[in-house]
C-alpha cells in the first residue's frame, strides 16, 4: 500500500527506453493505459508487463484502465504485475467494496473526471467512495473523443481545489497539465500529487527528456513550497 505522497507521474510509456529517461528524470510513478474504450495503447500489455518488471525495484508502476468489474480487474493486475490500479471508467460503490475486499494489497486510485457543470456529482463520488479507495485523480474530459484521460485539456482548477478540500484521501492533478503550468497549477490546487500525459510528449508521441526534466523540476519546487506553508 502506498501513501501517494510527493507523487510524480508520467503515463503512457512507450517502451523500456522512454521508461528507463523517465526514471532518470525523477519521475516516481510510470502510468500505463491499457485496455482503453478510446485512445491508442502506447504498448501491448505483455511489453507493459516487461518494462513493470524491469523497473519494479527503482519505481512504482500503475495500471490505467476503464474495467470496471472486479475479477477483471484482478486479473489484470496479476497479468501486470502492479499494485496500483487507476480507475477511469464508471465503477459502483459496490464493484469498488468487493475489490477492497478480495484484493487488500491493491492500492486504488479513482478517477474523478471533470465534465461542464457536474462537480456537484463529483463531490458525491468522493463523498460515497472514498472509504473504498486509496486516492483520486482528476481529470478533463473531450467531448470530442469521449476520453476521460490523456485529453491535454485543463479544466478550472479551483473545482479539483475543492475536491482536495473534501476529500480525506489523497487527490493526485491531472488533465492538461504539462511542465510549463505544472508549479502554478499545483500551488492553486495543492494536491498530494500530479499526472502528465501528452503534455510532456513532442509531435512524434514520444515524451521529451527536457519537458520531462522540467516537468519534475517544477513539481518538486510545488512540493517544497506547499510543505512550507
Amino acid at each position: 500500500m502506498t501513501g501517494f505522497s510527493n507523487f510524480i507521474q508520467v503515463a503512457g510509456i512507450i517502451d523500456p527506453a522512454e521508461a528507463e529517461m523517465l526514471i532518470n528524470c525523477g519521475v516516481n510513478y510510470l502510468g500505463f493505459p491499457l485496455r482503453l474504450p478510446v485512445n491508442k495503447e502506447d504498448c501491448t500489455e505483455e511489453e507493459a508487463a516487461s518494462i513493470i518488471a524491469q523497473t519494479k525495484d527503482r519505481v512504482k508502476s500503475v495500471a490505467i484502465t476503464y474495467l470496471n468489474h472486479v475479477n477483471e480487474i484482478i486479473e489484470f493486475c496479476k497479468k501486470l504485475n502492479v499494485e496500483i490500479i487507476q480507475l477511469h471508467g464508471d465503477i459502483s460503490i459496490d464493484e469498488l467494496r468487493k475489490l477492497k475486499t478480495l484484493a487488500p494489497e491493491l492500492s486504488i486510485i479513482k478517477s474523478l473526471v471533470m465534465r461542464g457543470g457536474n462537480i456537484g456529482e463529483l463531490e458525491n463520488i468522493v463523498s460515497s467512495t472514498q472509504k473504498y479507495v486509496d486516492a483520486f485523480i482528476t481529470d478533463t474530459f473531450d467531448p470530442s473523443t469521449g476520453a476521460s484521460g490523456a485529453t491535454g485539456k485543463i479544466h478550472d482548477w479551483k473545482l479539483s481545489k475543492r475536491l482536495v478540500q473534501l476529500s480525506n484521501k489523497p487527490v493526485i492533478l491531472a488533465g492538461g497539465i504539462n511542465h510549463l503550468n505544472v508549479y502554478d497549477a499545483m500551488m492553486e490546487v495543492k494536491p498530494a500529487g500530479v499526472d502528465t500525459h501528452t503534455g510532456v510528449e513532442g509531435i512524434d508521441g514520444r515524451k521529451e527528456f527536457n519537458k520531462v526534466k522540467k516537468f519534475v523540476e517544477e513539481a518538486k519546487r510545488a512540493f517544497i513550497t506547499i510543505n512550507t506553508i
